[in-house]
């Protein structure tokens, strides 16, 4: 019997009563959208070799589920269906499978296109970060570890540096010494850490314009894909907008020269983000909404110049040389950025 009619036979599914397809372009996660009797669902693969206990996952979103009930919130939170007997997580020949009800009337954008759009985005993950600040975020499981760990991140390049592929550690020379000259931004990383204005909290960490739904009008509904939900900082949210919002193009574009910081996106994010968390951040937090930029950015370029020199083990190569433009891209977008700072410091009383 095939895998996927098995999958769905233990959510009640007859053989004849569905259609199954692929459905977006997730990078992690294997997706499909299955239709019934004019219901949409949407299937999905749990990548193992990433989320290497998925069950983590569905109990932290089991928890926040129920932290809503408690709280009586009127937040829209999409949650997974559940099968004939009851579980979130279907498990078959060691691949995990989930299914949620496809939400009528939404549809997701792959590319931020527009201020608005940003806006809506950003204002999404800071309303699922508010909606769940009274939440013990001790309860929820930590379901890739260490995975906004800048200073980890910043070691594991150095030892690249040591033992990764001589050849490629000399072809990047010029732009390692380019990284290390950014070093200060993992400083600041540890001062963060050792700083009590700083303050954990229920967060995303992978906001992406593609996991916010949107409805008809273009307007946020909620966030989507909670597998990497877990206690962290603010700039991990807002930081990962601004890398992915900002730049017209992706970490994927060889043509330097397309990579720009669109400031009305800037602000955008900022103003939307602080429209439901104005009130939770604290005075220091407010003040590193640019850092947040740097943060990610940098830390991205990191990861993938250290992919490079160790071979590419862990993003993978479609082509020769594919992490070497991933991590020169972030390179200069970060380089682009930190041009921007004296406007963006300038326009300080708008984010205040």
């Amino acid at each position: 019997m095939d895998i996927m009619h098995s999958v769905l036979v233990s959510y009640g599914f007859n053989k004849d009563s569905y259609t199954i397809e692929r459905f977006g372009n997730g990078l992690i996660n294997d997706t499909c959208l299955v239709k019934k009797e004019g219901e949409k669902y949407i299937l999905q693969r749990i990548n193992k070799a990433v989320f290497t206990n998925p069950f983590l996952i569905a109990e932290n979103i089991e928890k926040i589920e129920a932290y809503l009930a408690e709280t009586d919130s009127s937040y829209f939170f999409t949650t997974p269906c559940k099968t004939l007997g009851g579980d979130t997580i279907v498990c078959i020949e060691d691949h995990y499978y989930r299914m949620f009800p496809f939400v009528k009337d939404s549809h997701t954008v792959d590319v931020v296109q527009t201020p608005q759009q940003a806006f809506e985005a950003a204002a999404q993950f800071g309303q699922f970060t508010r909606v769940l600040s009274g939440m013990n975020i001790d309860t929820l499981n930590i379901t890739l570890p260490a995975f906004h760990d800048l200073a980890l991140r910043y070691n594991q390049f150095l030892e690249a540096l040591e033992k990764g592929n001589p050849a490629r550690i000399t072809e990047v020379a010029s732009l390692v010494k380019q990284l290390k000259k950014q070093v200060h931004i993992v400083e600041e990383y540890n001062n963060i850490l050792d700083n009590s204005a700083f303050r954990l909290r229920v967060t995303h960490h992978d906001t992406k314009i593609s996991n916010v739904l949107f409805d008809g009008a273009s307007k946020g509904l909620c966030v989507i894909d909670l597998d990497t939900v877990m206690p962290g900082y603010f700039i991990s949210d807002v930081g990962d907008m601004m890398r992915t919002y900002l730049c017209p193009v992706s970490e994927e574009e060889k043509d330097f020269s397309k990579i720009e910081i669109r400031e009305e996106f800037y602000f955008a994010i900022v103003n939307g983000y602080k429209s439901f968390m104005e009130a939770e951040l604290t005075d220091t937090e407010k003040q590193y909404f640019f850092y947040a930029g740097k943060f990610m950015i940098y830390m991205q370029a990191l990861r993938f110049i250290t992919d490079y020199i160790n071979n590419d083990v862990y993003y993978g190569a479609r082509y020769p040389g594919h992490n070497l433009v991933r991590a020169t891209n972030q390179s200069i977008l970060l380089q682009r950025l930190l041009e921007k700072e004296p406007v963006f410091s300038a326009r300080q009383e708008i984010i205040q």
